[in-house]
């Protein structure tokens, strides 16, 4: 299986960048695949999320980014078989402006990660809120884009600026970048502006729009505070069959993906 390297972006905060990570994360590893999670958010909710005190760190992406450290002296291990962690510090806050002095600044994360590739299935960057350096590096490391999307008032408001990063990071850094997909979050099927933001989402993004919505929950909602991915607080609930449902539709995308890249290469090289 080929490695597929993820950036989850949206400059808006509070969208569910954090807990679709660390809970698609925790499927994906349930599902047999080998998944690293890379908290590139100085607010460190991933790293919480999964039960580790960000204060307490000894390397973490902060390092690797700006210390040159090793990939595998950063990496911690979770209660989940399968799923790792780059940790996020509070360090990182300083990152954005320590970045812009330093050589090849918008690779330092692909560079770094390129020590480990054939050791995942799944790369899962959780970016900041923000469309700084630090999401930069993460678009410029992935293969592809996750975007969560509210689904309330305003939430399609500013996805032109982050198509045209995405834009500008494929023509200037990242060729091969492609945008895999938005993942509609806090839909709540009783509210017609939630219906109306998916409807809008699928006519303007089309088959770039996962199926799988992901509700309201109040089980999302406090399993962080737990330190357990909803795959180990609540699985019954309604968010955790969405997440894994989610997981599904991803593994089966990307295998289509593979298959239809493996039929044009053998295509190409019969001719």
């Amino acid at each position: 299986m080929a490695l597929h390297l993820y950036a989850l972006v949206n400059q808006k905060g509070g969208v569910g960048k954090t807990t679709t990570a660390v809970n698609l994360g925790a499927y994906l590893a349930a599902k047999a695949r080998r998944v690293l999670l890379v908290d590139l958010d100085p607010q460190g909710n991933a790293t919480s999320s999964l039960g580790l005190d960000k204060r307490a760190i000894n390397a973490s992406s902060y390092d690797l980014l700006i210390n040159n450290v090793p990939l595998p002296d950063v990496l911690q291990l979770t209660k989940r078989l399968r799923l790792d962690l780059a940790p996020s510090s509070p360090a990182l806050a300083g990152a954005e402006v320590e970045l812009v002095e330093l050589a090849d600044r918008e690779r330092r994360l692909k560079n770094a990660l390129a020590a480990i590739e054939s050791n995942y299935d799944y790369v899962l960057i959780d970016c900041p809120p923000s469309l700084g350096l630090l999401t930069v590096n993460a678009l410029t490391a992935a293969h592809g884009v996750l975007v969560p999307v509210q689904c309330e008032y305003l939430a399609l408001e500013g996805l032109s600026q982050l198509m045209n990063t995405i834009q500008l990071v494929r023509k200037a850094l990242n060729p091969g970048l492609v945008v895999r997909g938005l993942i509609m979050t806090m839909y709540d099927s009783r509210m017609k502006l939630a219906q109306q933001v998916v409807a809008e989402a699928r006519a303007h993004f089309g088959s770039r729009v996962f199926n799988t919505l992901i509700p309201r929950s109040v089980r999302l909602s406090e399993a962080p505070s737990f330190g357990e991915a909803i795959l180990s607080y609540a699985p019954t609930s309604a968010g955790g069959l969405a997440y894994e449902q989610l997981a599904e539709e991803l593994l089966n995308g990307d295998r289509l993906i593979e298959e239809q890249l493996s039929v044009k290469t053998a295509a190409a090289q019969a001719r």
